[in-house]
């Protein structure tokens, strides 16, 4: 799909999670790094990578942990874009502390903030460009890709949100099945940060503190969502691949 009219604004640069121990994902991340494991002939981070340069992202920052060296090498080779990598080998400071230890090479604006194990399909990058022109920081502090759950591959929980019809997103009452999820990649204000002091935080809280005020929204994937948290969905994911038209 092409768009006519460009997004209102690109961000220059994308904070990409790749140092989590990609525990559901044994025994296959025994000896790879989730990141590097393959889908439809890419390694994920890969997957990612293209799409950020399809929508106009001219640096990725990589934040590295577990098997570290093989994703550092891997995403080093990369001429498409100017990749930085934030080494986390001595400490695992989850999503929000990663942000934190970065947070000199993220630039100005809202920090785009990626997953590696989120696919889509169709795969192209119209679909952060989407998310580019929505972002409206009068409105919100965060806005998350969601999908919907029932559409989506690699889905073995709840669901995530509930969507108002002007977008607002509300977190999943308990005992209720949301019909939404996160699909991996979101902008967040940096003043969600303001004042934030620890070392190791997760930024799941940081979406729903937005969603108490009114500030989280969501806009939905005109696509599949291919959720690759555990070794049957590669399988999966693989198949929506080959099904998926040229």
């Amino acid at each position: 799909m092409t768009l006519v009219t460009p997004p209102a604004f690109t961000p220059k640069t994308a904070m990409v999670f790749a140092a989590g121990l990609g525990t559901r994902m044994r025994p296959l991340t025994l000896t790879t790094p989730k990141p590097m494991i393959e889908v439809a002939g890419r390694p994920l981070i890969d997957h990612m990578l293209d799409r950020l340069v399809e929508a106009g992202v001219q640096r990725a920052v990589v934040n590295v942990h577990w098997l570290a060296d093989r994703i550092e090498d891997h995403v080093r080779r990369r001429r498409d874009i100017d990749v930085i990598v934030s080494d986390e080998r001595e400490k695992l400071l989850d999503q929000g502390g990663g942000i934190m230890k970065a947070w000199r090479h993220l630039g100005d604006g809202p920090i785009l903030v990626c997953n590696t194990d989120a696919l889509w399909l169709p795969s192209g990058g119209w679909t952060l460009r989407r998310l580019f022109d929505a972002w409206d920081e009068a409105r919100m502090d965060v806005a998350l890709m969601v999908a919907a759950a029932a559409d989506s591959i690699g889905v073995d929980w709840e669901g995530d949100f509930l969507m108002e019809p002007d977008g607002r997103l509300t977190k999943r009452p308990e005992r209720v099945v949301a019909p939404f999820v996160y699909a991996g990649v979101g902008l967040v204000a940096r003043d969600a940060f303001a004042g934030e002091t620890r070392e190791v935080f997760r930024l799941a809280p940081v979406f729903f503190e937005a969603a108490e005020k009114g500030r989280l929204h969501g806009v939905r994937l005109d696509g599949q969502w291919l959720h690759v948290g555990e070794p049957g969905a590669v399988a999966q994911a693989e198949a929506a691949f080959a099904r998926a038209p040229l």
